[in-house]
């Protein structure tokens, strides 16, 4: 029996959530779950529609690229949640949609402002976009150099806090400490990215909301400080 059950069993769940969410169509998009201990990830297979998915599909990589376990062929997209589990250290899983919303602020080269408090209860301010990627990124390791240029663009912020990114042009990647919050994270992101849009159009040179409002409404879901919700 293999060692990788619970992830696999636990990247599968969270793959088929996708399409019912509204965040993937077709075979789009992808969940990887972690376990950091063994360093290996599971991953959905590539082009396998979601409705057809089983836990022993969900292909076994380890953090050197090496298929470790599995019949299949993992997502493309392999190589930039690679890049992201060894970046970011403290998340569990990592989430890659073609939801609509979030996809036009990706393709507009824009990151998506924190205009109001639903924003600020997910993400600690701006949802940032990635730079272009030159043609030699886009020519050598695509995917990899994907992820290179997420964790670029994360130099200087808390990928804990800002738990999402839009690639330029592409689309968004959202991550969390389970696969459960990183799904949720994505699910969020699309969320608010419809809001903004609206709030766009509506009011064109709409300001960011004030640090304060931000501070208050993130920092009482997160942290040591929260204080939404039940105990623990």
């Amino acid at each position: 029996m293999s060692s990788y059950r619970e992830i696999r069993e636990e990247c599968c769940e969270a793959n088929i959530a996708l399409p019912g969410l509204g965040l993937v169509n077709l075979t789009f998009g992808n969940v990887s779950v972690t376990d950091s201990r063994a360093g290996v990830f599971a991953i959905k297979p590539s082009g396998v529609a979601y409705a057809e998915l089983k836990p022993e599909q969900m292909v076994i990589v380890d953090y050197e690229g090496t298929i470790v376990e599995g019949a299949l062929r993992p997502s493309s997209d392999t190589p930039t949640h690679r890049r992201l589990f060894l970046a970011f250290p403290e998340i569990r899983a990592v989430v890659h949609t073609h939801s609509p919303g979030a996809v036009a602020f990706a393709q507009a080269g824009r990151g998506i402002p924190c205009l109001g408090t639903t924003h600020a209860d997910h993400f600690y301010g701006e949802v940032p976009v990635t730079r272009p990627m030159t043609p030699e990124e886009i020519a050598s390791a695509y995917e990899w150099e994907t992820g290179n240029v997420i964790v670029e663009r994360f130099n200087d912020i808390d990928p804990m806090q800002v738990s999402a990114v839009l690639v330029h042009s592409h689309g968004p990647f959202a991550w969390g400490t389970s696969s459960a919050k990183a799904v949720e994270n994505a699910l969020a992101l699309e969320i608010v990215a419809g809001m903004a849009r609206r709030t766009l159009q509506l009011s064109p040179d709409m300001p960011p909301i004030p640090q304060a409002l931000l501070d208050k409404h993130f920092f009482r879901k997160h942290g040591e400080g929260a204080s939404y919700g039940q105990p623990k």
